[in-house]
C-alpha cells in the first residue's frame, strides 16, 4: 500500500515552484489552460488547497471545510504567488509529518488521514502548475513519474495503469485522452473508498451520477458489457435523490473495481438513505461477463459491513426475484437471512448483530 508523506509534498512543491518562477515575468491574468480560472487566481487556488487540507487535519474536520478563505495581498505579483505556494505547502508538509497516524478528516471526496492530504496536495500543486504552464506557453510540461504514480496509487484505484503515470493522471483528471481512450466527461477521486479483498467500491457522487445515467462512463474504465442497464438505473436514482433534496453521502450508488485491472464491473448501492428506523434496502447488479466468480457476494459482504457500523442503521433488506437463484444464493452468502415472500420477490433481512 502506498503511504504519502511530508516527503511527497516537499517535493511536489519543490517541482512546482521552480517551473512556475520560470513564467513569473509574464501575464499571468488570462485563464489557466482549460480552465475559467485565470492564472493568477489558479495560483492562489493552490495556496488555498494547501492550507484548507493542512487545517482540515489540525481542526480533525468531521463534516465541512472551516469557514475561512485565503487570498494575496492586494498587488501581489506572480513570484510572490509562487512564494505563497511554497510557504502553504510548507504548511500542509508541517500538519501531514506531525498528525497522528490514525487521525482523520472530512473531505468532499472520502474522508482521509494524512497520507489521503498530502496525495490531495500533490495532485492539487501539480496539475495546476500544468494547467498554468500550458497557457503562458510552456505546454507539455512533465513532473516525475513516481509522484503522479504514487497519487494514482493513493487516490485512482479505479484507473487502469499506462507505462507513462503521468500521462495517465492527466487523462484521469480530465485533460487529455490516452490511447484510444477519449477524456473523461466527469471525474473525482476517492480518498475512502470500500474496500474488499479483490474489489474496491467507489461511491459514484451526484456529478458522476448524472454521467452514467445520460448514457456516460462516470469516469470509469467498464469491463465488457459495462455499465449494465442496472447501474444506470441506479445512477438515476441518485441524480433524482440530490434533485430531491434526500441524498445523503453514502447511501446511494457504487461502481464495483476490480482491483486487479481497475475496472468497474458493476455497481451495488442503497435504494435510499436509512429511514428513521434505521432502515435501508440494498441492490446490486453486475456484467455478465463478471458474474460467477463470487463478486456480489464480496461486494454486498463489504458494503453491508459498512452500513452496519455506521450510526443509527439496524436493519439491511434486500428483494430478490423469485426465480433469482444466484442472487437468493449471493444474499444468503453474505449473510441475510428470508423473512417474507411478496409479489416482487423474497425478502432478505441483515440485522445489525
Amino acid at each position: 500500500m502506498t503511504i504519502m508523506g511530508a516527503h511527497d509534498v516537499d517535493e511536489a512543491v519543490a517541482i512546482t515552484s521552480a517551473a512556475l518562477r520560470t513564467v513569473a515575468d509574464r501575464d499571468w491574468s488570462g485563464p489557466a489552460a482549460g480552465l475559467e480560472w485565470s492564472c493568477y487566481d489558479t495560483a492562489v487556488h493552490i495556496a488555498e488547497d494547501f492550507t484548507g487540507y493542512a487545517t482540515q487535519l489540525t481542526g480533525r474536520a468531521t463534516d465541512s471545510y472551516a469557514p475561512f478563505v485565503l487570498s494575496a495581498e492586494p498587488g501581489t505579483d506572480p513570484a510572490g504567488l509562487v512564494r505563497v505556494i511554497e510557504v502553504t505547502g510548507g504548511l500542509l508538509s508541517a500538519v501531514v509529518r506531525t498528525t497522528p497516524h490514525g487521525v482523520r478528516a472530512w473531505h468532499p471526496y472520502g474522508m482521509a488521514g494524512a497520507d489521503g492530504f498530502a496525495a490531495m496536495g500533490v495532485v492539487e500543486t501539480l496539475l495546476h502548475t500544468y494547467d498554468i504552464l500550458g497557457a503562458l506557453g510552456t505546454p507539455g510540461w512533465q513532473p516525475p513519474g513516481h509522484l503522479a504514480a504514487r497519487v494514482l496509487d493513493t487516490l485512482f484505484p479505479h484507473v487502469p495503469r499506462t507505462d507513462d503515470p503521468w500521462r495517465t493522471l492527466l487523462r484521469a483528471t480530465g485533460r487529455t485522452a490516452v490511447d484510444d481512450r477519449p477524456r473523461p466527461a466527469v471525474w473525482r477521486w476517492y480518498a475512502d473508498p470500500v474496500a474488499a479483498e479483490r474489489l474496491v467500491l467507489c461511491e459514484v457522487s451526484p456529478l458522476v451520477a448524472a454521467d452514467l445515467h445520460g448514457g456516460g462512463d462516470g469516469g470509469f474504465t467498464w469491463a465488457d458489457g459495462g455499465p449494465p442497464e442496472g447501474t444506470r438505473f441506479a445512477a438515476g436514482m441518485v441524480t433524482e435523490a440530490r434533485e430531491a433534496g434526500t441524498y445523503r453521502p453514502g447511501w446511494g450508488t457504487y461502481a464495483i473495481v476490480r482491483a486487479a485491472d481497475r475496472r468497474a464491473v458493476g455497481a451495488i448501492g442503497f435504494h435510499a438513505a436509512p429511514d428513521a428506523d434505521g432502515r435501508a434496502e440494498i441492490g446490486y447488479d453486475l456484467v455478465e461477463g463478471a458474474r460467477g466468480h463470487g463478486y456480489a457476494t464480496e461486494a454486498v459482504r463489504a458494503l453491508t459491513d459498512w452500513a452496519l457500523a455506521q450510526p443509527g442503521v439496524s436493519v439491511l433488506r434486500a428483494t430478490v426475484d423469485h426465480g433469482n437463484a444466484p442472487s437468493h444464493a449471493v444474499v444468503t452468502r453474505a449473510g441475510f437471512t428470508p423473512v417474507t415472500d411478496t409479489d416482487d420477490g423474497t425478502v432478505y433481512e441483515l440485522r445489525r448483530s
